[in-house]
């Protein structure tokens, strides 16, 4: 079988993880990114030996060897840099959160239905192993049903309007950058809320600098989540089920150990992982784009939709508008 060739649109820290990651991947191959900087373009591929650089997005799309776009861009440019690459006819790996808000998604995920291309969110926790057992453990009931959950992540970041988490016109804040996480976390334990509680605190560039959030259940489960850029807090999730308390060791949402802790005692689970964990979503992709698959079996539409109209709702609570 033919090596995948990857392009990665938009050349920050994150795309150099994603580079990193390719290269536990069997049968992926970085074969080109593209910056709107030419020297960032041109130390981005020295760096993780690209076979080819651009500086256009357009001049990348149109290379017909291109197979798959991983777009890691800041928040605000996902839609229109997914729609750019969907009209090339090249499949999408789109980092988290897939857009600004759920009409924007709808429109992503319609376009590609149309153009019959892959597109998945790059919601990589969704494919690391903890992740993985923890979902097995909640779906099997093996510790009875879940009583209680707490997720959370936050860190102090240097105050630099420059830079995008402190930029609302670049989708900054807590919110959207981090706070997604823990709300994935519950939605992926527990589904949807009934009800909603959150409140945040602001920065004077107007992002959310601190929000807390309570997902209300059915049986009075709930989820307690928080985000934060103005302080370090455990960012652990701690499930709580009616046999057993499960901790994902900080930091949850990427290659981690797990506490299990029951009447009879405790035990840490580890999960050998070779890599910084960017790979796994990279091989489901490939395994998706093989199978001639257009949307993934695991990170699916309905998924993100759910995830972004979670978002939505919370941002109507705390008085974030973009």
């Amino acid at each position: 079988m033919k090596n995948i060739k990857w392009g990665i649109l938009g050349l920050g820290k994150i795309a150099g993880k994603f580079a990193t990651a390719l290269n536990n991947v069997e049968g992926a191959e970085l074969y080109a990114v593209a910056s709107r900087s030419k020297n960032k373009a041109e130390t981005f591929a020295k760096e993780h030996a690209a076979t080819k650089l651009f500086s256009s997005y357009e001049a990348m799309l149109k290379d017909e060897e291109l197979d798959v776009v991983y777009i890691a861009t800041p928040h605000v440019f996902h839609y229109e840099q997914t729609l750019l690459c969907l009209d090339h006819k090249k499949a999408v790996l789109c980092e988290k959160p897939f857009a600004m808000n759920k009409k924007q998604v709808e429109e992503m995920i319609a376009k590609a239905k149309k153009e019959k291309v892959f597109l998945m969110e790059a919601m990589w926790t969704q494919f690391l192993p903890h992740f993985k057992f923890v979902i097995e453990q909640i779906k099997s009931e093996k510790y009875g049903k879940i009583k209680n959950l707490k997720a959370d992540f936050g860190f102090p970041a240097p105050v630099d309007l420059d830079k995008r988490l402190y930029n609302k016109n670049l989708g900054g804040g807590s919110l959207l950058d981090i706070g997604i996480y823990p709300i994935f976390m519950a939605m992926s334990a527990l589904g949807a809320p009934e009800r909603i509680q959150a409140k945040a605190s602001f920065h004077d560039t107007g992002v959310d600098e601190n929000c807390d959030i309570i997902f209300e259940y059915k049986n009075g489960v709930e989820a307690e989540l928080g985000s934060s850029i103005i302080k370090q807090t455990p960012t652990a999730a701690i499930i709580q089920f009616e046999k057993a308390t499960l901790t994902l060791n900080t930091r949850f949402h990427e290659p981690t150990s797990i506490i299990i802790q029951t009447p009879e005692g405790e035990e840490t689970k580890e999960f050998k992982v070779n890599s910084n964990g960017y790979n796994f979503e990279a091989e489901h992709v490939q395994k998706m784009l093989s199978e001639g698959k257009t949307e993934s079996t695991e990170m699916t539409f309905e998924k993100s939709l759910q995830l972004i109209e979670l978002l939505d709702k919370v941002r109507t609570k705390i008085g974030l508008e973009y």
